[in-house]
């Protein structure tokens, strides 16, 4: 049903049956139908208990799936997909670094995030499929495109080294093109995309967040897809990898959420594996080379580094990142100053507060970390102007907080 192609690496190709290809995509469509209709398709705020079995869930699925890969194509295509799929789904928990930004910014009510954050991995999905064909195509027609793609991940390594944090633009230009052509209200309608104002019909700031998140993952594709062609040109591998990588990313998201800013170190392990991957890319380019201005358009006798090992060099390095992240000092750090940050936005932010169950909790999430943020040492409190800043913000919290408790006492 899979096959493993006869010349593994030297090019493109779509690597299985027609069946085969035919049963996972029936299977990546059923269960993102089973994903809306079971949970998404009814607003609710999903619970850490709700987002971590359906997170094991999807993890599990992808690893039977690459079972099987590994038992009806052999452990060359087994190897290419695990050392894929591990690979996009790091990368893919970086998005949601990106994700929570989108939410925050657009103050995206919570029990409407689920549908944000599944448009987004649908939209994904779509993209990337479109960049994987015509990947694969131009690779089969132009062999200098591996010296590209390695070139690009090393440039990108060292661009996600010295990228600031602050830096990310939340109103990007598809953000910006949307608000134009199409008429937008800045208050939501529930989870709807769309409302009546002024007997007009306008888009909600729901529909205007999907738009970002579909324009910031067309940008993620861009790193990913080339990242995962320097692991295997296997269409059906580099597909399925890349498509159960993205599954379950929305529990992830709520799994997570309250623990993305304690990776401190992850953008400097995903640095190590974009440039890993793109020494590999340059190194197999320079073994098939045809380039005219390199070695008189000869290949070049160099090492190629076997899948196997950089599956051993990806897993390796995620460990050490991700550990160095939980054990470190700064990560726990980030973890009390980032969750004070957006547990205070929150509240302040009516679509959550309205809700009096809501508002307490957030209320004793705020509390808890300002107590912990007093145990934090101040050098990891940023500059004077970040402390300034927070502490602005929790003053407004307490301001709104007194103002509530008076509301609430004087109606009682």
């Amino acid at each position: 049903m899979i096959r493993s192609p006869a010349r593994p690496g030297k090019e493109a190709t779509l690597g299985a049956t027609p069946l085969a290809w035919t049963l996972s995509v029936g299977l990546i469509v059923g269960l993102l139908l089973f994903d809306y209709i079971f949970h998404v398709r009814k607003s609710h705020i999903p619970t850490l208990r709700e987002s971590a079995i359906w997170s094991a869930a999807y993890v599990g699925i992808a690893v039977v799936f690459g079972a099987l890969v590994w038992i009806f194509g052999g452990s060359q295509m087994g190897v290419e997909y695990f050392a894929g799929y591990i690979t996009e789904k790091a990368l893919s928990v970086d998005n949601l670094f990106v994700f929570l930004l989108l939410l925050t910014s657009f103050k995206v009510p919570r029990a409407g995030q689920q549908k944000a954050l599944l448009f987004g991995i649908v939209f994904s999905i779509i993209a990337r499929t479109g960049f994987i064909f015509v990947g694969a195509a131009l690779l089969n027609q132009f062999s200098v495109l591996f010296y590209v793609f390695g070139l690009f991940l090393i440039i990108t390594a060292g661009r996600l080294i010295a990228e600031d944090d602050d830096d990310d633009e939340v109103d990007n230009v598809v953000v910006r093109m949307a608000k134009k052509v199409i008429p937008a209200t800045d208050h939501y309608d529930g989870a709807k995309l769309f409302t009546i104002e002024n007997g007009k019909r306008v888009m909600t700031p729901m529909m205007i967040v999907m738009v970002a998140i579909g324009g910031t993952d067309v940008m993620f594709a861009l790193d990913s897809i080339p990242a995962i062609f320097g692991l295997t040109q296997n269409v059906f591998i580099v597909f399925t990898a890349t498509t159960f990588s993205l599954l379950g990313l929305r529990q992830l998201y709520f799994l997570l959420d309250g623990l993305l800013d304690r990776l401190v170190y992850l953008k400097y392990g995903l640095a190590a594996i974009l440039g890993f991957i793109g020494v590999k890319l340059v190194l197999h380019a320079l073994h098939e080379n045809n380039l005219p201005i390199i070695n008189s358009g000869e290949p070049v006798d160099v090492v190629e580094i076997p899948t196997a090992i950089s599956l051993g060099v990806i897993v390796g390095v995620l460990t050490v990142t991700v550990l160095a992240s939980l054990l470190s000092p700064a990560g726990k750090a980030m973890t009390v100053l980032g969750n004070l940050r957006r547990y205070s936005h929150e509240y302040l932010n009516r679509n959550f507060t309205d809700d009096p169950v809501e508002r307490a909790k957030l209320w004793a999430k705020i509390l808890e970390n300002e107590d912990k943020i007093k145990t934090i040492d101040r050098k990891y409190f940023g500059t004077e102007g970040d402390v300034w800043e927070l502490e602005q913000l929790l003053r407004r919290v307490w301001d709104e907080q007194a103002r509530y408790e008076k509301a609430t006492d004087y109606t009682r």
